[in-house]
């Protein structure tokens, strides 16, 4: 047994699963809610460099506590097997990357549409996760802290772009998401295809095919109708999500547009 694997053993803490809507969800939910909104607040005020610190800071956490991740899963779960479906390009995994790599690039098109992406798309994605918690919670305290940080990170993130003006304001803007999520669903197809043999038909990144999706609804329309069938009703509901987080800010920009004399 290497060092890896007796650090993992060793942090392997076992919990019960928190209940949906039981205290610790509720808890970790709403006093994570506030932190975000607070340090959003706080942080509105940004320059250039200062946005390149906070968000390179929260990549590099995320990219941190991934590697973890994925030895636990590696040493512990799979036993020396790696379990292809932790594979890290989901779509709440994608702003590890872009954390990292948006603030340096020069602002332009791909640049824009990393920021839009991220407060659209990204923070559907940590909102979702906390309303609906099935996929976050685990029977291994460090495995669900993880999860919960993580998406809380991705609202956090949302939030303090949208709060320091860089965020989704225009539909111009939605549709820069847009672009942004169907290139990377892209790359996860890609992925899916290269890694088939190999993770023996289990990798589903963005959950896009040829996999059956095993996202409720969806997985019915797949088995049903197959996933090629499945894949752009996903992507069109993703979308409309994204958009339904976004109507606030560009309701509220248009109303403070109106004002302006």
């Amino acid at each position: 047994m290497n060092f890896l694997e007796r650090f993992i053993e060793a942090t392997a803490w076992t919990m019960e699963k928190p209940q949906a809507y039981g205290p610790f969800h509720l808890i970790f939910t709403f006093v994570g809610l506030a932190i975000c909104v607070l340090l959003a607040y706080l942080l509105r005020h940004t320059g250039k460099k200062g946005n390149r610190i906070v968000l390179v800071s929260v990549g590099v956490f995320l990219m941190i506590t991934e590697v973890y991740k994925q030895l636990f899963y590696f040493y512990h779960i799979g036993k020396g097997s790696y379990e292809w479906w932790i594979f890290p390009f989901q779509l709440c995994s994608v702003p590890m990357y872009l954390c990292v790599i948006a603030p340096f690039l020069k602002e332009g098109k791909v640049h824009d549409m990393m920021y839009k992406f991220m407060t659209t798309f990204n923070l559907l994605g940590g909102l979702m996760a906390f309303i609906e918690p099935s996929g976050i919670v685990h029977e291994y305290w460090t495995l669900t802290l993880h999860a919960f940080i993580w998406h809380m990170m991705l609202v956090f993130v949302g939030f303090y772009l949208i709060a320091s003006g860089r965020g989704a304001k225009t539909l111009k803007d939605y549709r820069n998401g847009v672009y942004m999520f169907l290139v990377l669903a892209a790359i996860a197809f890609v992925i899916n295809l290269i890694f088939w043999i190999p993770s023996e038909g289990t990798i589903k990144m963005f959950y896009v095919g040829p996999a059956i999706s095993p996202l409720a609804v969806f997985k019915n329309i797949a088995e049903t109708f197959g996933w090629y069938v499945n894949t752009p009703i996903y992507l069109l509901a993703v979308c409309l999500g994204a958009f339904i987080v976004f109507l606030p800010v560009y309701l509220y920009e248009r109303r403070k547009a109106k004002k302006q004399p």
